[in-house]
C-alpha cells in the first residue's frame, strides 16, 4: 500500500475528474458500494480462484467478510437487490479503491484504484462495442497516445474445448496457461491432452493468433462447432461497430486472451501500453453473473487501473500536463493583511489557484518562496 504525495495526488485526482466527466457524458451514472462485503457475495462465480487473493476477516457474529477485490460483482449484487424493480438497461460507473494480495510489481499494490463502467441489460454486440469504445476514449481523454486493445472471445475457446471433448481438468490447465501467458505450461497441458496433432498445433498457436482481422479468418478453419463460429462472428460485428466509433485503429484481435475472472462468457479485451508488462484496462461480457444473484441479465463492462494509467502517462511524457499549475502567491508587507485577503479571495473566486502568505513578508522573502514552491505569479501587497 502506498502514500500519494501532492504531485502524484494531483495527477490522480485530475485523471479521476476527467474520467468521471467522460462517463457522465456517455450516460453512465455513478454508484458507490461498500468497501466490505460478505465473502460469499464477492466470490460468486470465482470462489476457488479468487479467495487466495482476498483480505478476509470475521465480524462479531463470526460471519466471514472481505475487502472488495473488484467492483463488477458488487455492482451485480447492487443491481439484483437494490434495483430489481427498475427497468434495464443499467449504465453505471465507479471510481474507487479495491484490495487484493498481490506480488510486488510496477503499478499494482495490494490497495489500488480502479475506474470503470458496467452496461447491464444489453446483450448485443453494440453493447460490447460501446464498452470497448468508451475504454479507448478513456485512455485518450486522460492523455495517453500510444496503446493497443487486444480483443478475444471466451466462447470461441470454450467451443474448441467442447469440440475436442477435453476433460474439466484439461480445460482448466489450458485456460490457466492462457490466462497467465505461460507458454511452458500451455505446452505441457497440450502435450498431455488426448488430441489429434492438428488440434494440438492449433492450441499451441492460440497465443500467437494476434493481429488484424485476418486472424478471424485463420481461426475460422478450426471452428467447426456452432459456438466457436458464432463467437468469431460476434467479434466481427463488434469490430464493425468500433469502426463506426472511429476507434478501430487501436484494436487487434488476440484469441489467446482469457482474463483472470471465470465469470466472463463472451468478448474480452485488455489494453496495453509500451513499458508496462501488465494491462492498464480490461473487461468483457459476463452474461451469467447477475443470475447468480437472482436476476438473469446480460452485462458487459471494463475496469482500468489508475496507478498503471499514471505510469503509462509518465512513460509517454504526458503526466505533467495533468498537474494543477500553481498560479498565484499573494504576499503582503506588515499592516496590509486586509488588502491581501481581499485580493486572494478575488483571485480564488475567478477560479485561479492562489495561496495567501501566512504572515507578513519582505519582497525578497516572498520572491524566494514563490520560486521555491513553483508559483507562476507573485502578487505583493505593500
Amino acid at each position: 500500500m502506498r502514500d500519494f504525495l501532492p504531485h502524484d495526488a494531483a495527477i490522480k485526482r485530475n485523471i479521476e475528474n476527467v474520467l468521471a466527466d467522460l462517463f457522465k457524458v456517455w450516460g453512465y451514472d455513478e454508484v458507490i458500494t461498500p468497501t466490505v462485503e460478505y465473502l460469499d457475495t464477492l466470490t460468486i462465480g470465482n470462489k476457488n480462484s479468487m479467495q487466495r487473493h482476498m483480505f478476509k476477516f470475521f465480524d462479531k457474529n463470526n460471519r466471514t467478510l472481505a475487502l472488495r477485490n473488484e467492483m463488477t460483482t458488487s455492482i451485480a449484487r447492487l443491481v439484483s437487490s437494490r434495483l430489481q424493480n427498475e427497468d434495464v438497461p443499467f449504465k453505471l460507473s465507479y471510481i474507487c479503491k479495491v484490495y487484493r494480495y498481490e506480488k510486488a510489481q510496477t503499478g499494482r499494490q495490494c490497495e489500488f484504484y480502479q475506474a470503470g463502467v458496467e452496461l447491464m441489460g444489453n446483450g448485443e454486440p453494440t453493447g460490447d462495442a460501446e464498452i470497448v469504445a468508451l475504454a479507448i476514449k478513456s485512455m485518450l481523454k486522460a492523455g495517453l497516445g500510444n496503446f493497443q486493445v487486444c480483443m478475444g472471445q471466451v466462447a470461441f475457446i470454450n467451443g474448441l474445448m467442447q469440440q475436442w471433448n477435453l476433460s474439466a481438468e484439461e480445460q482448466k490447465c489450458i485456460r490457466t496457461a492462457l490466462e497467465k501467458h505461460d507458454l511452458v505450461k500451455l505446452e505441457k497441458a497440450v502435450s498431455e491432452a488426448a488430441l489429434t496433432d492438428d488440434a494440438k498445433a492449433f492450441l499451441r498457436s492460440l497465443p500467437m493468433l494476434h493481429g488484424d482481422k485476418t486472424v478471424l479468418a485463420r481461426a475460422k478453419a478450426f471452428a467447426v462447432n456452432e459456438q466457436s463460429r458464432q463467437a468469431l462472428q460476434n467479434l466481427q460485428k463488434i469490430y464493425e461497430a468500433l469502426q463506426l466509433y472511429g476507434v478501430a485503429e487501436y484494436v487487434v484481435f488476440d484469441l489467446g486472451v482469457i482474463r483472470d475472472f471465470s465469470y466472463y462468457t463472451g468478448m474480452v479485451f485488455e489494453i496495453y501500453a509500451p513499458g508496462l508488462g501488465s494491462p492498464l484496462c480490461g473487461g468483457g461480457r459476463y452474461d451469467n453473473l447477475l443470475a447468480d444473484f437472482g436476476r438473469k441479465c446480460p452485462a458487459t463492462g471494463f475496469a482500468l487501473g489508475l496507478e498503471r494509467l499514471m505510469l503509462a502517462l509518465k512513460n509517454q511524457g504526458k503526466a505533467e500536463c495533468l498537474t494543477n499549475n500553481k498560479e498565484n502567491y499573494v504576499a503582503y508587507a506588515a499592516g496590509h493583511l486586509a488588502e491581501a485577503v481581499e485580493k486572494a479571495m478575488v483571485l480564488r473566486a475567478a477560479g485561479e489557484i492562489t495561496e495567501l502568505a501566512g504572515t507578513a513578508q519582505k519582497l525578497a522573502e516572498a520572491e524566494a518562496y514563490c520560486q521555491k514552491k513553483g508559483y507562476v505569479n507573485l502578487v505583493y501587497i505593500q
